[in-house]
């Protein structure tokens, strides 16, 4: 049956906006609905306002570090009203520039505001400010993102805490910050406050941040944070949280912690409330809607996309996902999602960065695998930017040097682990790295510097020997190989 609309994107965000423009280039009548604003919770409470903290704060951190430079130190005055409100302008020139409705509008893209809601397998209501309107599709496309989740800690609703949609909006700069949670989001605030001044405790029931990351790399970002005056309380649970007259106080299964505010960063959860998923015939749990590999739902003509599924809660994959699920709808092209080379990065000072399975992963799976590794500190760029705090890892066959994963931390390292991301997808081994000219001095030329080592490793003592007999060289005789050189 003909229908008003050939795909009608619900969301937004990261995965809406690609889906909906990808939608229209394609020739299809799209229509895009977004309850409140486009761009999503990576515009506006996530990626951009994050990443422009921690720049400002890195600025600070590195005056009162002049000396690594050759200059002097120095101190400076710390407006934080006036830092926040460029961390919004700069959220407001991105919206601009990339998200405004009139930049999709012009794609061919109708654009709605309100409130969508299934209301069978093709239709959805629509209830905005200008009344309810009800619409038709052949395909639906559901990329309603996800928000910050708040754990049941008996008096938290009482008390008046910041997530990462609402701290962006305060201009009060907090003497104190206790921050509830490990993850990316609490060790890049953690670092970007306590730099700005804040007192910072990070608490969390685990026993480390950064729980997915390679364990070497975070322990080394941990002793950094620490270093620079953030403190930690690992394998402690907060049991209660209240307010008195002057901050709030987290009882803990450790005792009481004070701060004047309190940051909750424990992950996230979908959007999937109020949508009628299950009038129309769309499998989901509380974890997300439930997909395929080609971002199909239990409804074949209903795709989900982004942090609405619960699979991933990274922008990048967001957009990977919308991808798919249109390149299957609309062009009939078969795509699946690439669950198996997915990088990710936590931009602290040093970055964090991953890709592939872990070296625990590794060991679980019985896998036979050699580490290859190469420091910053012999990374020519990075000496000369004073930035040599951090570790090129790669994990990979013994023979052939195929890559099996990595992990950076240093200077960059969300660029690099691009580098390996390529190299992973394609097939390229180590041996094909290390054979590939890379310009000097960059921070690339130390992924092959890390490449190299697999080479080195490859200098039998019975095979040089060989060679010197043969062509009747002179050198020493060669000794065993060290795995641990770093050549």
């Amino acid at each position: 049956m003909p229908r008003d609309y050939d795909v009608v994107v619900v969301g937004g965000g990261a995965a809406g906006l690609t889906a909906s423009g990808l939608a229209a280039s394609f020739g299809a009548k799209t229509m895009m609905v977004e309850r409140a604003r486009l761009g999503g919770d990576c515009t506006w409470s996530g990626c951009v306002p994050s990443k422009t903290l921690i720049k400002a704060a890195k600025v600070v951190h590195q005056a009162h570090a002049a000396h690594r430079y050759g200059l002097t130190d120095f101190a400076p005055e710390i407006p934080f009203a006036r830092v926040m409100e460029h961390v919004r302008d700069v959220r407001d020139e991105v919206y601009h520039d990339a998200d405004r409705p009139e930049i999709y509008e012009d794609l061919g893209v109708d654009v709605r505001f309100g409130a969508a809601r299934l209301v069978g397998p093709h239709h959805l209501v629509i209830e905005g400010d200008d009344g309810t309107e009800q619409v038709s599709a052949r395909y639906i496309v559901l990329a309603t993102g996800g928000r910050a989740a708040v754990p049941p800690i008996d008096g938290l609703d009482e008390t008046d805490y910041l997530t990462n949609e609402s701290l962006f909006e305060i201009d009060e700069q907090p003497r104190s910050l206790a921050i509830v949670g490990g993850g990316p989001i609490g060790v890049e605030m953690a670092q970007a406050f306590q730099r700005l001044g804040t007192e910072v405790t990070v608490i969390d029931h685990a026993d480390r941040i950064l729980g997915r990351d390679d364990a070497e790399h975070a322990a080394m970002l941990r002793e950094v944070l620490e270093g620079e005056g953030v403190q930690f309380r690992f394998g402690t649970r907060v049991e209660r949280i209240e307010e008195d007259a002057e901050q709030v106080v987290l009882h803990t299964d450790g005792g009481a912690i004070r701060a004047d505010r309190v940051l909750i960063a424990t992950g996230r959860q979908p959007n999937i409330e109020n949508l009628g998923l299950a009038e129309a015939g769309v499998v989901f749990t509380k974890r997300g809607i439930q997909v395929d590999d080609k971002c199909q739902t239990s409804q074949d003509h209903i795709y989900a996309v982004g942090d609405c599924t619960g699979e991933y809660q990274l922008t990048h994959m967001s957009e990977h996902m919308a991808k798919v699920a249109l390149s299957n709808a609309v062009l009939k092209v078969p795509s699946t999602i690439d669950r198996a080379h997915v990088p990710w990065c936590t931009f602290a000072d040093p970055e964090v960065a991953q890709l592939g399975a872990t070296e625990a992963e590794l060991e679980e799976r019985g896998e036979d695998y050699e580490v290859y590794r190469f420091p910053y500190s012999k990374v020519d760029r990075a000496i000369t930017e004073g930035e040599t705090t951090g570790q090129i890892k790669v994990f990979a066959t013994k023979w052939r040097g195929k890559i099996l994963g990595a992990s950076v931390l240093g200077d960059r390292a969300g660029e690099l682990i691009s580098l390996y991301a390529v190299a992973m997808r394609n097939g390229v081994t180590l041996r094909q790295i290390a054979d590939t000219i890379h310009p000097y001095p960059t921070y690339a030329l130390g992924a092959r510097r890390a490449a190299d080592q697999w080479y080195a490793r490859k200098q039998y003592p019975a095979v040089i020997s060989t060679v010197q007999k043969l062509f009747g060289y002179q050198g020493p005789e060669p000794r065993a190989i060290d795995p641990d050189r770093i050549v």
